[in-house]
C-alpha cells in the first residue's frame, strides 16, 4: 500500500493563493467552507485566508510542509483543492504539484508502476 504523498507534503497549499466562488462558503445555503477563513478578492470570489499574500499559506494548512501536514477543514475543502491532484495521481503528471514541492526543496513525484 502505497501512503498518499500528500500527507508528507503541503507545498500546494502554501505555494499557491486558493480562490474559489463565494458560493462555496457556508455563508451560502448549500456552501461548506467556511466563510470566516475566506477573504473578498472580488465580487463573486473570496481566497483562503493566509494564500493571497507573496508568500502564501492557507490557514487550515496544519503541519510542516515537507514533513507531515493535514488539512483542519478536509471535508468541508473547496473544489479548488478537491480538483488538485499530486502529479502521477490517476497516471497524470501535474506541473503544478512539481512547481509547489520545487518551492520547498522537495523533489517532484515520480510516476509508480504497477
Amino acid at each position: 500500500m502505497n501512503p498518499n504523498p500528500c500527507m508528507t507534503c503541503g507545498a500546494c497549499c502554501a505555494s499557491f493563493r486558493v480562490s474559489f466562488y463565494w458560493g462555496e462558503t457556508d455563508a451560502a445555503p448549500a456552501g461548506l467552507v467556511p466563510a470566516h477563513l475566506t477573504e473578498a478578492i472580488a465580487p463573486h470570489h473570496v481566497a483562503m485566508l493566509g494564500t493571497n499574500q507573496a508568500k502564501p499559506h492557507c490557514i487550515a494548512l496544519q503541519g510542516v510542509v515537507g514533513e507531515g501536514v493535514s488539512c483542519n477543514i478536509y471535508p468541508l475543502r473547496s473544489s479548488t483543492c478537491r480538483e488538485f491532484t499530486a502529479s502521477w495521481e490517476h497516471g497524470e503528471h501535474n506541473p503544478t504539484c512539481d512547481r509547489a514541492r520545487a518551492n520547498y526543496g522537495l523533489a517532484p513525484l515520480l510516476p509508480t508502476v504497477g
